[in-house]
């Protein structure tokens, strides 16, 4: 399709040359000058006078329709307009009543160059002109009726034009804008879920490896057995990843902390994990995030904690908001989520990455210091309580 959509400029000679076309076709009204400046008597030297004043005429014309909405300013498209005015005013006084057609061009060109608030002043002052100028050409009166209703219409018909363009442009950005936003959320998206999953992977990829090359020497066997949780480790990331860059990577509970009770005690850390967890009336979204911020705390206590032991509990809780799914992960180590002690420097990407998730779910993340070491606390919301639980402390 190459037509020229409402609201955006030519894109290609074609296309200026199909606008140039719908604003040309209303050029068939001047066939009246015309025929006067042909058949009209008039001397050879104001024939010519005549061309060129016409021809001045629909230049400055176009010039006007065709760039309206580019952002001038109002002054200097008031004064255009002047000009077309005082254009149409020297044609009509000098060349007679056939000329007086030139308001309505004047009329229509206001209105598509100039806001509303300017135009609903400019096109009823160019139909006055029009008025006192038939009233001072000859015969002009007898025009008149057949004219300054177009130049009325024409002009405020205009407007209403040049606001459904503007307001097409402005939709037409703001749908730019949408898919923009939505390209960098998806752009997020994927980060989180890439920080996420390769950070827990590679950190059990790593553990496993420096355990393989420790028994490599004196135990083969059992390092052959770390090699195979590798490659069983390496298979699963790569579907995870698959899976995130797809959208379609939603982590659950269970699956998450049988992968943390692996990762902590391949890392020599003791687990402290609950039994199978009760997740009736546990919402898609609220697990998903609980399900990551249990895969981010325990990637943390075993990169960057030197912990001994770490505890995961899972409590549904009463609040004054409703009853929430609790999740808290605390160890016994000294370093932070982020390496440093205590955990200085602020929250890495994987806590933002995590708020952003049980936000985006209704739920809240804290995570600090603890008396014994690092504590973290997610919670997301329940959607109904079962009958059998209770609420917690």
């Amino acid at each position: 399709m190459n037509s020229v959509g409402m609201g955006q400029r030519p894109q290609n000679r074609r296309q200026q040359v199909v606008k140039f076309l719908w604003v040309g076709i209303w050029l068939a009204y001047l066939s009246a000058p015309v025929r006067d400046l042909l058949h009209g008597g008039h001397s050879d030297g104001v024939v010519i006078l005549g061309w060129i004043g016409l021809a001045a005429f629909v230049f400055w014309y176009f010039t006007l329709v065709v760039r309206a909405g580019r952002g001038e300013r109002n002054g200097v498209v008031l004064g255009s307009v002047a000009v077309l005015a005082a254009q149409s005013t020297v044609l009509s006084l000098t060349l007679g009543r056939e000329w007086l057609v030139l308001y309505v061009y004047v009329a229509i060109a206001s209105g598509a160059a100039l806001p509303f608030r300017l135009a609903r002043w400019t096109i009823p002052a160019v139909s006055a002109l029009l008025t006192g100028c038939a009233l001072l050409v000859p015969d002009g009166t007898s025009f008149l009726t057949g004219l300054l209703f177009p130049a009325l219409l024409g002009g405020f018909s205009m407007t209403g034009v040049r606001e459904l363009i503007r307001t097409t442009t402005e939709l037409r950005e703001a749908r730019a804008t949408v898919a923009r936003l939505a390209a960098n959320e998806e752009r997020l998206r994927l980060a989180r879920d890439l920080h996420d999953l390769l950070g827990h992977s590679l950190s059990l990829i790593t553990l496993k490896s420096e355990l393989a090359g420790r028994m490599l020497p004196g135990h083969p066997e059992k390092a052959a057995q770390q090699v195979a949780d590798i490659e069983q480790v390496s298979r699963q990331a790569l579907v995870d990843v698959r899976a995130a860059v797809a959208g379609y990577r939603k982590p659950r509970l269970l699956e998450e902390l049988a992968g943390a009770r692996v990762a902590l005690t391949a890392a020599g850390i003791t687990a402290e994990l609950p039994a199978e967890p009760d997740l009736d009336g546990v919402p898609e979204d609220s697990e998903t995030a609980l399900a990551w911020a249990l895969r981010e705390a325990v990637t943390n206590v075993v990169r960057h904690s030197g912990a001994r032991r770490c505890t995961v509990e899972l409590l549904r809780r009463r609040t004054l908001d409703g009853l929430l799914l609790e999740l808290a992960v605390e160890d016994d180590g000294s370093g932070g989520p982020r390496g440093g002690p205590g955990g200085g420097g602020g929250p890495g990407n994987g806590l933002t990455g995590l708020t952003e998730r049980l936000t985006q779910a209704g739920g809240t993340l804290e995570a600090g210091r603890a008396r014994n070491g690092f504590l973290l606390i997610a919670r997301a919301p329940v959607a109904a309580v079962p009958a059998d639980v209770g609420s917690g402390a």
